[in-house]
């Protein structure tokens, strides 16, 4: 059995271009499909968050409409309740010594865009599970985490690496549009990291070594697959 760091948002609110707040947290599906697939592998699932606060789910994200069925928006809701103690333990990320976890996980929902991105303390976690090797599986806008990733001479950890994550478009044309106040895709392209992209809403998993992220909320369960798949190859690559 693996031990599995889920680094989580503790953000509730992202400031978008023209100044008003959009309500936020972490995407539903993609934390409670992460959770519950690496979990049913027998591997346990630590929950971290900014200063250890307890992250909250997306009102969107549990829309019926949004996931696609009722059915679909009261599960999510249901296993959130189930582990609503672990996610009000989650414990600080200052805290966290990444050398004591086999993977780092980072689901993402908009707001990492707000805290993750930003966080020195992600960022050294990420950078240390990188150097050792260890998996790291961003995704959606988790991969907005990896900005944080900088080296001493302040370029940044992934620099020159293949991933994925939301796409520009699909901010476009599904989620805050012309009024996101920065773009996770252009932003690491910016950094240096090789983005890969699949059509809008498609299934997509880039794998380069150690590093596995998906491109979207469709992705989650990839994701946790490839991971499960690494954690018991007992390799990254």
């Amino acid at each position: 059995m693996s031990r599995i760091l889920m680094i989580v948002t503790g953000a509730t609110e992202l400031r978008l271009a023209d100044g008003t707040s959009h309500p936020t947290g972490f995407w539903a599906e993609e934390l409670a499909t992460a959770r519950r697939e690496l979990t049913r592998a027998g591997h346990s699932v630590v929950i971290a968050t900014p200063d250890g606060v307890t992250p909250t789910p997306d009102a969107v994200s549990l829309d019926a409409e949004q996931v696609g069925s009722q059915e679909k928006a009261d599960d999510l809701a249901a296993y959130l309740r189930e582990i609503s103690g672990e996610l009000e333990a989650a414990v600080p990320i200052s805290s966290v010594d990444a050398s004591e976890f086999d993977a780092v996980v980072l689901p993402g929902g908009h707001g990492p865009m707000t805290d993750l991105a930003f966080d020195p303390h992600t960022g050294r976690v990420l950078a240390a599970a990188d150097a050792a090797g260890t998996v790291i599986a961003p995704f959606c806008h988790g991969p907005a985490a990896l900005l944080a990733a900088k080296a001493e001479d302040g370029t940044n950890v992934f620099a020159g690496r293949r991933v994925t994550a939301f796409t520009d478009e699909e901010e476009r044309t599904g989620g805050t549009g012309e009024k996101t106040p920065w773009w996770v895709e252009s932003a690491l392209r910016d950094a240096g990291l090789e983005v890969e992209t699949a059509p809008a809403w498609s299934d997509h998993v880039v794998v380069d070594g150690n590093l596995i992220s998906g491109q979207n909320p469709q992705s989650s369960a990839s994701v946790a697959r490839e991971v499960i798949e690494a954690l018991g190859r007992g390799t990254a690559g």
